[in-house]
């Protein structure tokens, strides 16, 4: 009885903090959503990015949903010991589990696969819409400032490209070492600045203990979870019966 009283509070409490941090993300996804002119004017001293181009809000409003069920679920099944909703809380925690797993699979298995499908669409982008869309220019620019990079793979990119052909054969500044304006092609061969995506690859496997990290503790506590919301069925299953 001790044992079970001990996990009814953890699983009380764990869903408690789920719940607040829902109800969080959910009210920056609305704020952001309905107000995002003040969104952009707090943040803008922190990021050089236009985040008008970056739709937090939907992101927020539907993670938030979802930890503001899973709360719910949580503490009303654990609080008054509704078999129903621990199996339901059990069963929405292993589905994200399992998706989350089979993600990462893929994306392990298929990465080079993955990275041609990506590389043909960039590419494509590059050569017909950057120059002539202002916001897929000015998302690349930001990209090309913040991360040293030229194009996805490199200069090449922009060769015969909408922009090459209204500059006169130029190429993005960010091509070039120096950073100068107009860019030829023998500079940008010269200066031989990486692509996008090879800097991105630097960048994520520099910060992989953090990733791996994160991962690991989230996955640890997806399983803590499940597994104290089956002793609590299990418990409350044998009583009955």
């Amino acid at each position: 009885m001790a044992c079970f009283t001990f996990f009814k509070f953890m699983m009380v409490l764990f869903n408690l903090l789920i719940l607040l941090g829902g109800l969080t993300l959910l009210g920056v996804g609305i704020w952001v959503h309905v107000d995002k002119g003040l969104f952009l004017q707090v943040l803008s001293p922190f990021s050089t990015l236009d985040m008008q181009f970056v739709n937090v809000c939907f992101f927020c409003i539907a993670i938030g949903g979802v930890l503001v069920l899973l709360g719910v679920l949580g503490c009303c099944g654990a609080h008054k010991g509704s078999k129903c909703l621990l199996l339901l809380f059990f069963s929405i925690i292993l589905i994200i589990f399992i998706a989350e797993v089979a993600a990462g699979t893929v994306a392990l298995a298929y990465s080079s696969f993955a990275e041609g499908i990506l590389k043909a669409w960039a590419t494509l982008v590059l050569k017909n819409q950057y120059g002539s869309d202002p916001v897929v220019t000015k998302i690349w620019n930001s990209t090309m400032i913040e991360l040293n990079c030229c194009g996805f793979t490199n200069y090449t990119d922009f060769t015969d490209s909408y922009y090459s052909e209204q500059s006169e054969g130029s190429y993005p500044p960010s091509c070039c070492q120096l950073d100068t304006a107009p860019c030829s092609q023998q500079q940008a061969w010269h200066s031989a600045v990486q692509g996008c995506f090879k800097q991105l690859l630097k960048a994520l496997q520099k910060h992989a203990n953090i990733v791996g990290g994160i991962a690991v503790g989230i996955g640890g506590l997806e399983v803590a979870a499940m597994l104290v919301s089956m002793y609590l069925y299990c418990y409350l299953d044998n009583n009955v019966s």
